[in-house]
C-alpha cells in the first residue's frame, strides 16, 4: 500500500490552541448555509452520511466547496423540496502561518523563525475517524442521486471518506 504525502492540515499532532487573546481576532468562516433543502419537513425516510475515514483538520474552505458541490447535485436532480442537508462539523479551529518572504533581497526582509507565532488565515474544523461531516435526508426515489452527491462533495475534502446508511437501510435493499 503506497501511502500518499500528507498534508500540512492533515495529520493532528497535538492539542488545539485556544488562547485567542493572542490571536488577535478571529477569521470569518465562510460557510453560508448549515442546512439546506426542505427544512421544514422531518420524516425523511433516508438518511445517508459522509464520514470520515481519519483523523483530521478540514480548513472552512473546503468544507464550503464540498457543501456548494453536494447542494448543486441535490437541487438540479431533485429538486428544492426533495432533500434535507445538514453539515455537521463548525470550524472551530484557528490556523496560523508564519509566512516567509521569497524572492530577491528575501534575506534582508524576512525575520525567519524569530517572532514565529503566526498570524491567522482561517478556520478548520477537527474530525475524529467514522465522524459525520454530511447528512443528506431524502426519499427512497433520490437515494442514489443523495449518494452521488456525497461522493462529489467527499472529493473536496482532504480526507477519505465513507457513505454510511443511518436510517432506512431496509428500503434501498
Amino acid at each position: 500500500m503506497v501511502r500518499k504525502p500528507a498534508s500540512m492540515y492533515r495529520n493532528i499532532k497535538q492539542q488545539s490552541y485556544t488562547r485567542r487573546k493572542y490571536m488577535g481576532g478571529v477569521p470569518g468562516v465562510q460557510i453560508i448555509h448549515y442546512d439546506m433543502g426542505n427544512t421544514k419537513r422531518q420524516d425523511f425516510p433516508i438518511k445517508v452520511s459522509l464520514c470520515s475515514l481519519e483523523k483530521c483538520a478540514i480548513r472552512h474552505t473546503a468544507l464550503e466547496a464540498a457543501r456548494i458541490t453536494a447542494n448543486r447535485h441535490m437541487v438540479n436532480s431533485a429538486g428544492r423540496d426533495g432533500y434535507h442537508i445538514k453539515l455537521r462539523v463548525y470550524p472551530h479551529e484557528v490556523i496560523r502561518e508564519n509566512k516567509q518572504a521569497t524572492g530577491a533581497g528575501a534575506d534582508r526582509v524576512s525575520s525567519g523563525m524569530r517572532a514565529a507565532f503566526g498570524k491567522n488565515v482561517g478556520t478548520a474544523a477537527r474530525v475524529l475517524p467514522m465522524q459525520k461531516i454530511f447528512t443528506i435526508s431524502v426519499d427512497k426515489a433520490n437515494f442514489e442521486l443523495a449518494k452521488k452527491a456525497l461522493r462529489s462533495a467527499g472529493q473536496k475534502l482532504p480526507t477519505t471518506t465513507r457513505i454510511i446508511i443511518d436510517q432506512g437501510a431496509e428500503l434501498v435493499q
